[in-house]
């Protein structure tokens, strides 16, 4: 007879390679999750592109509001010290659960960028039908994505349906408050920030004034293509 109460029998857990996200062995679903869950992962990256890149003011500071917001995720998982789920994970970086971060981190991301798509960017062609509707389209699909994350970390026993809504909370909350930070309070510092000698030697800058930066950069090639091909014929 058995002496001491166990958890259920552990699930065979496979890790995806360099990541060490883990599913359970044979389980198509959890695979095609964990590869979900590292959509955080991918989103760090592709900021870390675009500020490279492009050095904008803007997406610095949105990438910056997603590092606090990981902070606080650790302050908060340090002061409630709720453990995870009983899963068998080995390779989880806390022992705490309370909130998830990747749920919190991925609502921060979707609110934020909702709010940017819809008060930040302005229609500046005449293609509105057209533009509402790819707007539409990326919200939606973004939802759907922030959901996805948010119910992998459940299916795969790295956390609590309560740890995954208060992690999306918190997120969503402070992507809220961090817009309009950066709108009421950093924007209008942008133009003298963007002016100073280390801006201006980072090539950091300013398109805060830009209303619609999409279209404005695509005019913009457009024109010097044009212009490229003219002077070309011209030589």
């Amino acid at each position: 007879m058995a002496s001491e109460e166990q958890c259920s029998a552990p699930l065979r857990w496979r890790s995806i390679s360099l990541t060490h996200v883990e599913y359970p062995a044979g389980d198509l679903t959890g695979q095609v999750l964990a590869c979900m869950s590292l959509l955080p992962i991918a989103i760090l990256v592709g900021f870390v592109t675009l500020i490279v890149f492009k050095r904008e003011l803007h997406t610095i500071s949105f990438f910056g509001g997603l590092i606090m917001n990981e902070g606080l995720n650790w302050l908060l998982k340090h002061i409630l010290q709720e453990p995870r789920p009983c899963g068998g994970h080995t390779s989880v970086t806390t022992e705490y659960g309370m909130p998830s971060s990747h749920s919190q981190f991925i609502w921060f991301f979707v609110v934020y960028f909702f709010l940017f798509l819809y008060l930040r960017m302005h229609q500046t062609n005449n293609a509105r039908c057209v533009e509402l509707l790819w707007r539409h389209i990326l919200s939606i699909t973004l939802l759907a994505v922030a959901l996805f994350v948010s119910y992998s970390r459940v299916y795969l026993l790295y956390h609590t349906w309560s740890q995954v809504i208060y992690g999306g909370v918190a997120g969503m909350v402070m992507g809220v408050v961090w817009f309009f930070i950066t709108q009421e309070v950093l924007t209008p510092l942008f133009p003298k920030i963007a002016a100073w000698p280390i801006s201006e030697f980072f090539l950091v800058r300013d398109t805060s004034l830009i209303p619609n930066i999409l279209w404005f950069e695509y005019t913009v090639t457009r024109s010097e293509t044009i212009n490229e091909k003219i002077n070309f014929k011209i030589q």
